[in-house]
């Protein structure tokens, strides 16, 4: 039976392992996603071995609404794999996606999702080599889930993590904070602002690629996703059992999302970013570090914005626009829930 791809809608079928399972795969999957290693037709891909080590990451993805200003759940669910590969100083090569459909879900949404998914990979120049689709009752499921898992290989040689930093690193920020997060937020809830809030998703690997060929001496790179900023200072500190000086001025905040935040009483080092990285890098290394991030579309807002201090406390601390001192702690509760 032929998808109705325009009117039709996911069913309980669909997840079955018969036919019309079969006929989504071939008529929407692989259409939408097709290579060399997906057309093999198995229940795994068979891929050529990679000189060097393996990096490997997985991430699941609940993001609601699906389709937000700037992606999409497929885009995103490519860009969050591929970057948390890339910050570990890996080249991504290769993805899986696994699918959990809820009966129901119009084939048109799947399939804007999938090809979505497709333009995401050919961007970031990973291929989507296997994957598997369940199907959930209505009611249970909440449109689709995505889990990706991402492989990559290391360059010879680099050792990037966050157990690595130490008393006069520098601390560098690749752009502005807060904008994922505050898209999810103002189309779920309707607001609209004289400035459209769209959703910095994309892949950083070029980035990193072009940060790793100025040989500055880095010690560990990290995406800030959930719990923004913020958190992911204070997971990088705790690591490597140090403390952290920011400077609030330092920081980049698109005026839009100040508004936002301030309209809404929240607080943009705690928002999601889907597009953004943190550097810590030795200190005679950090200017060379800055001008090839900023000569990089993605890492054009490029800023230091602290260093890293010895602390036995293990705290982060921000120095304010008013020249007193904040603590900037770990994210207590969830205040944009379902936003990656």
């Amino acid at each position: 039976m032929k998808l109705d791809l325009l009117h039709g809608r996911v069913e309980m079928a669909h997840g079955s392992g018969g036919r019309a399972m079969a006929n989504l795969i071939e008529g929407l999957f692989a259409k939408a996603l097709g290579n060399a290693y997906l057309a093999q037709g198995d229940d795994g891909a068979v891929l050529p071995p990679p000189s060097g080590r393996l990096v490997m990451s997985t991430d699941s993805h609940v993001v609601s609404p699906l389709f937000f200003p700037g992606g999409d759940i497929g885009s995103l669910a490519v860009h969050g794999t591929v970057n948390d590969v890339a910050v570990m100083g890996a080249k991504p090569l290769y993805l899986s996606a696994a699918f959990i459909l809820e009966e129901g879900l119009p084939l048109a949404d799947l399939l804007r999702i999938v090809e979505s998914m497709a333009r995401a990979a050919a961007d970031a120049g990973v291929l989507i080599v296997t994957g598997d689709t369940k199907v959930v009752e209505k009611g249970k499921g909440d449109g689709v889930f995505i889990t990706t898992t991402g492989v990559g290989v290391l360059r010879e040689g680099l050792e990037l993590s966050g157990n690595r930093a130490g008393p006069g690193d520098v601390v560098l920020l690749s752009g502005s904070i807060g904008e994922h997060g505050m898209a999810i937020l103002s189309r779920r809830e309707g607001l609209n602002f004289d400035s459209p809030i769209v959703s910095d998703s994309a892949p950083l690997n070029g980035l990193v690629e072009a940060m790793l060929d100025t040989g500055a001496e880095l010690r560990a790179l990290r995406d800030p996703t959930r719990g923004g900023l913020a958190t992911t200072l204070n997971e990088l500190a705790k690591q490597s059992g140090v403390g952290m000086r920011i400077e609030e001025a330092a920081v980049p905040v698109e005026p839009v999302v100040v508004a936002a935040c301030e309209f809404l009483g929240l607080d943009p080092f705690y928002i999601a970013n889907e597009g953004k990285l943190v550097a810590l890098c030795a200190p005679q290394d950090a200017d060379r570090l800055l001008a090839a991030m900023r000569a990089q579309p993605l890492g054009k807002k490029a800023a230091i914005i602290g260093e890293v201090v010895e602390d036995r406390h293990g705290f982060v601390q921000m120095t304010t626009r008013l020249g007193g001192r904040r603590i900037l702690d770990w994210l207590s509760g969830e205040p944009l829930p379902r936003i990656c």
